[in-house]
């Protein structure tokens, strides 16, 4: 009769079994939330969380590697089961998975590498995501001044990037039909140090630039302000699937945006994190392969996701998949973008 009660209790107030099952707790350190994609991160990874019965914990360290340091010991305090770590400092956030490791907390390195074994490594291909930009760049340019406006020098997704642009266009400039003629790395990859960057690229050139590489969207968007200070309109590559950069593409001050889904990737590491929280070990992680293209060359357990670049020719695709509306994307577009017809 007890039970009965109980029973009768719960279904009224709406509740079920594993509501009342004792879950995990999952605690996620975010560099910054500066970047809009990261809100879309954040709610496919509650969204995971949640639906495996676990709880989400989070902190913002606001860029800054102290504050993620006191922010993470915070989260451990707490009595989180596993850590979904995006890192402000590479080198920077060391103490942190030491003192997880003493814990016996397990780690997924979110989106930006944390070069240690102990770690779970999710992200998109960060060098396959440098190779598009600098791919749909170079067939609108071929040959000519190229600027390159790179991110935070602390962050190793600034190197993969790089490497993967170079791969692209390194026998153009070794031949001479492309000369990089301005190349800065952004602090926080901040939309206002690129414009800055890039003003100060075109006055060194006397605006005789005839492409820009830039390795987010954010700062694209501060890359084709400049420009057009100027009167300029020349290709630009970005990446992360900004809303106003998809709105920059179909308008032409933008050439591409690689679209890396943070919904994939908030979900990933909501089911990693909940999978590693019960026990399971790095390997044995469902897609996992080896990594070890950081810069110590360290092997570790990782999922690196397929991007997707977006241009005038296929825009719809964001659109079809929900990512943006046809109004948000299309306002102002050009003629000839396939979704904007």
């Amino acid at each position: 009769m007890r039970n009965a009660l109980i029973i009768a209790v719960i279904a009224a107030a709406g509740f079920s079994s594993a509501a009342l099952a004792e879950g995990k707790k999952i605690g996620v350190s975010w560099a910054s939330f500066q970047e809009e994609r990261w809100k879309i991160d954040e709610a496919a990874m509650v969204a995971a969380i949640e639906a495996a019965g676990n709880t989400y914990v989070n902190a913002d360290a606001q860029s800054s590697s102290t504050k993620q340091l006191a922010d993470i010991e915070a989260l451990i305090t707490q009595g989180v089961d596993a850590l979904i770590i995006n890192a402000w400092d590479k080198d920077a956030i060391g103490p942190a998975i030491e003192l997880a490791a003493a814990q016996g907390i397990p780690v997924v390195g979110y989106d930006r590498l944390i070069e240690d074994a102990r770690t779970f490594y999710l992200t998109f291909d960060n060098v396959g995501v440098g190779r598009i930009i600098a791919e749909e760049v170079s067939k609108v340019a071929p040959k000519g001044n190229y600027a390159i406006i790179k991110g935070d020098p602390g962050d190793p997704n600034a190197g993969f990037l790089l490497q993967g642009m170079m791969s692209v266009i390194q026998g153009a400039v070794d031949s001479g039909d492309i000369k990089i003629v301005g190349e800065a790395f952004s602090d926080g990859w901040k939309p206002e140090s690129a414009q800055t960057n890039m003003e100060q690229i075109l006055t060194a050139n006397n605006n005789a630039v005839d492409a820009v590489l830039s390795q987010n969207d954010g700062m694209a968007g501060g890359v084709v302000a400049a420009l057009g200070a100027q009167g300029l309109v020349i290709p630009v590559g970005g990446q992360d699937g900004d809303l106003a950069a998809i709105n920059r593409v179909a308008r032409g001050s933008q050439t591409v945006s690689v679209w890396k889904d943070a919904r994939q990737l908030g979900k990933a590491a909501g089911e990693i994190a909940s999978a590693l929280a019960d026990g399971a070990a790095l390997d044995s992680v469902a897609g996992a392969s080896k990594f070890s293209g950081g810069e110590k060359g360290v092997e570790m357990n990782a999922i690196l996701l397929a991007p997707t670049p977006l241009t005038k020719d296929n825009l719809n695709v964001a659109i079809d998949a929900g990512h943006i509306t046809k109004a948000q994307a299309c306002e102002g577009a050009m003629a000839g973008v396939v979704g904007c017809e």
